[in-house]
């Protein structure tokens, strides 16, 4: 939201909303700009502590190791959310997105020097004019290999 000048007689600044797309622009089979979200050891401790999961396998290689993973991995709800962050930017509103759901189908391996990069896209893939509804499909891969599965995020425009 942007800030405008003050309701006169208070103290509250008076807002606009962002701006968000209109359906009208939207197509059925447009692609989304793709997006490419790094993450490295640093954010996922930082994730760990906002999101209280702490689970070792997502900062302490070698406990990852031992219990069979190839390395430190990122946790699901991250990579969830940093694949949604596709949407909410070209939707041009975050609480446009009303429903959001996906099927975890591979890890996001973290080496310690490198990070990974999480690629992710996403197409129209419906539209409905009485609605204003919007699905969009989104892939999101790591390592080139894909990382979501039925990745659906359905928004409402304007």
């Amino acid at each position: 939201m942007s800030t405008q000048p003050r309701t006169p007689g208070t103290s509250t600044p008076r807002t606009t909303p962002a701006s968000v797309r209109s359906f009208s622009e939207v197509s059925v089979g447009d692609a989304l700009p793709a997006t490419t979200v790094h993450v490295d050891r640093a954010r996922l401790v930082q994730y760990a502590g906002a999101s209280l999961d702490r689970n070792r396998i997502h900062w302490d290689e070698p406990f990852a190791k031992a219990v069979g993973l190839p390395d430190v991995i990122a946790h699901g709800m991250f990579t969830m959310g940093s694949a949604v962050t596709l949407v909410t930017a070209w939707v041009g509103d975050a609480g446009r997105v009303v429903e959001y759901g996906v099927r975890f189908t591979r890890p996001v391996v973290v080496p310690y020097d490198a990070g990974a990069d999480i690629e992710v896209s996403g197409v129209v893939k419906s539209a409905d004019p009485e609605t204003k509804r919007v699905t969009v499909e989104l892939t999101a891969t790591a390592a080139g290999e894909k990382v979501l599965g039925r990745a659906l995020a359905v928004a409402v425009l304007d």
